[in-house]
């Protein structure tokens, strides 16, 4: 490619650190896309003809074809996918291969391609993580009345639904989702055309080429157009956020699935078994899911220090950008859908739920509500209140309901037989009834609320694609 500046070949380890075709060979159907776009600006520019242009779309079209057949015979030699695709067009078509490159450098041929790649990323994962909302919603539903205790520092706090706690996922996958959706907005500008860094003396037809690409617009500087990895970045970012709350999801599921707990069970599709303890049911998907996050975050970190001290525009440490960002990917839609299988399977052991939901006073709030609401204490009193009957029910070894009216009347004498309505883990769900609350009937409605809008996104969708159509 470079012949005519160097007289001798690379030393054999030159040719191993500097090739990326061991990797980025990922890129190919994004490649073959902006050079068929790039192709079509050219003939419509006037910068190479009609028939040429033919036989470049026609031998980018077979150059498809053999490596998604598996025929493209890939050469170390040829150091990433953007030389081997333009030596085998050269081998397809001969002399009219080398017009392709016409005011275009590797730079933004490779910008390009990885933003598209990026984007193509993205959406593949908005669509499994629509899917994990789905089965957590469907999951939700199935358990808003069941009864489960709700925890803070991992003691039993106050007794909430497992639908509910279910649809703090969707609302944690729904800002994930969110995250990704911004990325992609700001990712989505075209590099194409500026060139090694400068841009091009050449009439090439910048918003042509991000039109047909879907891209919304060129990008505005062509310093920042080859020398920009922050789509990759910001991606990675969001990834690793949803990598955290996949995980910590996956904690919750070792948690329940214990033999301490005892809240869910998995069935053989998601467990394992051990090779010397013959009962033993291990976890290990939602372990696996625990444990894919220090590789993403991992991925991300890696991106940072390789970009943190790179002038403008392009370096070689540059192609460190894309293995981590390729293995986030892979691992990141692996846990999303490990995770929707592991909802969808799990079942809710809903007696040891309830009894657990019971353990540990988790009901002493509505207590001191009450006394706020019936007897017009201020809340610091009633706390000290409910504080004192609480230490008098755990000296008998028994639960706050139950407490004699003529025990709790011994802590504050105008507690009437009301109090009991509100005691039970049942009683309790059911009174909390303020937005965003626990109670099973706000359930319910967040579950419509969130599949109408998942509803709207499947119509907005199918127009979209009716409008490109």
């Amino acid at each position: 490619m470079w012949g005519g500046r160097f007289a001798a070949g690379p030393a054999a380890i030159m040719t191993e650190i500097n090739a990326s075709i061991r990797f980025d060979q990922k890129l190919y159907r994004q490649d073959i896309r902006g050079s068929k776009a790039h192709c079509a600006m050219l003939v419509r520019q006037g910068l190479i003809s009609a028939a040429e242009g033919k036989k470049i779309q026609g031998g980018l079209d077979t150059i498809l074809r053999e490596i998604e057949a598996g025929k493209f015979k890939i050469d170390p030699a040829l150091e990433d996918i953007h030389m081997h695709v333009e030596a085998r067009l050269s081998d397809l078509i001969g002399k009219p291969a080398g017009r392709l490159h016409t005011a275009r450098s590797r730079n933004d041929q490779v910008a390009t391609d990885f933003r598209l790649w990026v984007r193509d990323a993205i959406d593949k994962i908005d669509a499994g993580l629509k899917d994990l909302q789905l089965t957590l919603l469907r999951r939700a539903e199935d358990y808003a009345d069941t009864v489960m205790p709700g925890f803070t520092h991992l003691q039993a706090a106050q007794p909430v639904t497992f639908g509910h706690h279910l649809m703090a996922y969707v609302e944690m996958v729904g800002r994930d989702r969110s995250r990704l959706n911004d990325a992609r907005a700001r990712l989505n500008e075209s590099p194409l055309g500026a060139a090694a860094l400068a841009g091009t003396s050449l009439p090439i037809d910048r918003d042509s080429t991000a039109k047909e690409l879907g891209f919304a617009r060129p990008m505005a500087n062509s310093l920042d157009a080859v020398a920009d990895r922050d789509y990759a970045l910001e991606f990675l970012s969001a990834a690793s956020i949803c990598a955290v709350h996949l995980s910590r999801l996956a904690e919750e599921i070792v948690i329940w699935t214990s033999a301490q707990f005892r809240f869910v069970s998995l069935s053989d599709a998601f467990t394992t078994g051990s090779s010397i303890m013959p009962q033993k049911r291990n976890p290990d998907a939602a372990e696996l899911v625990r444990g894919k996050v220090g590789r993403i975050v991992g991925s991300l970190n890696a991106l940072l220090i390789t970009m943190k001290g790179l002038p403008m525009t392009y370096g070689k440490d540059m192609q460190e950008d894309k293995e981590p960002t390729f293995d986030a990917v892979e691992n990141l839609e692996l846990c999303i859908a490990a995770t929707a299988g592991m909802i969808a399977d799990l079942k809710a052991n809903k007696p040891r739920m309830q009894d657990a939901a019971g353990e540990g006073y988790t009901t002493a709030t509505d207590l001191a509500d009450w006394c706020v609401r019936k007897l017009d204490m201020p809340f610091r009193q009633a706390h000290h209140v409910a504080g004192s009957l609480v230490r008098l029910a755990e000296t008998q070894d028994k639960p706050l309901e139950a407490l004699t009216l003529a025990e709790m009347q011994s802590v504050e004498k105008r507690i009437s037989k009301d109090v009991f309505a509100v005691l039970g883990v049942q009683n309790s769900v059911k009174s909390r009834v303020s937005y965003g609350g626990t109670a099973p009937a706000n359930v319910k409605k967040q579950v419509a609320r969130w599949r109408k809008l998942l509803d709207a996104e499947k119509l907005a969708g199918k127009k979209k694609t009716r409008d490109k159509a």
